[in-house]
């Protein structure tokens, strides 16, 4: 049997090492191999789309991207690698987790529950994880897009609006455009806070929104209203339906 092949990921160091100890104590027992470390999500990421990896044990609790957001874009690869969590949590969120049956490891890691860990290497499923995310109040800062083969993260602080074509939706920031394949009304309900509906292909983010114009057609005829955004040349049209809503957020300045 081939040994199995890990990354560790944590934003501490002295944890990383603190894992490495350990799996040393198991490693007659569950033949593996080290391959890379990483501090942080998106890191880990870069190096998952370079080397073959079998099993990630990845810290929950981290800055900038959490272990779980990071398990969801993992999973969005096309041959993604198993994933075990390590966490500090409280019993209480620890009971998340098992509920959700995600496997987990407790820090301080004891060497006897990481072999077992480590004999089941079961990896989590995306339903797993959104059920886990939601019980720990864990949102996404990042939006997968898969593109030639690689999955890019674009920050949800850098996006303008979202737009519903066909079965994908276009994510549109002041550099350029993306596209994913995800529902816009998930992505409104998981993201209502950020962002607020002006059509229904539509969903434009509060933080860029500055204001409306009026929109005339060929006629000259008034039809309607588009709102104008930060960095957006674009004006996105507002529907009957949506524009009271529109209207009282803008005259409300919350936007």
């Amino acid at each position: 049997m081939n040994p199995l092949r890990l990354l560790l990921v944590d934003d501490e160091a002295p944890a990383r090492e603190r894992l490495r100890e350990v799996l040393g104590d198991v490693a007659a027992a569950v033949p593996h191999v080290v391959v890379g470390e990483a501090a942080n999500g998106p890191a880990a990421l870069a190096f998952l789309q370079e080397r073959r990896v079998d099993l990630v044990l990845v810290d929950i609790h981290m800055p900038q991207m959490s272990g779980i957001e990071f398990a969801r874009h993992v999973l969005r690869m096309p041959d993604p690698p198993g994933i075990i969590f390590v966490t500090a949590y409280d019993q209480h969120a620890v009971h998340a987790f098992e509920v959700n049956a995600l496997d987990y490891l407790l820090k301080p890691v004891r060497a006897a529950r990481l072999q077992v860990a480590l004999q089941k290497a079961r990896m989590a499923t995306a339903e797993q994880l959104q059920n886990a995310a939601a019980a720990a109040g864990e949102a996404r800062r990042f939006l997968s897009v898969s593109e030639r083969g690689r999955i890019l993260l674009v920050p949800l602080a850098d996006v303008l609006y979202l737009k519903a074509e066909l079965k994908y939706v276009t994510v549109r920031t002041r550099e350029r455009e993306y596209v994913i394949e995800e529902s816009l009304t998930r992505l409104e309900q998981e993201f209502a806070e950020l962002f607020v509906r002006i059509h229904r292909s539509c969903l434009v983010a509060r933080r860029y929104l500055r204001g409306c114009e009026r929109v005339v057609d060929a006629s000259g005829e008034e039809a309607g209203w588009a709102v104008l955004l930060d960095g957006c040349e674009e004006r996105l049209p507002v529907s009957r339906r949506q524009w009271p809503a529109v209207k009282a957020l803008l005259a409300a300045g919350t936007a």
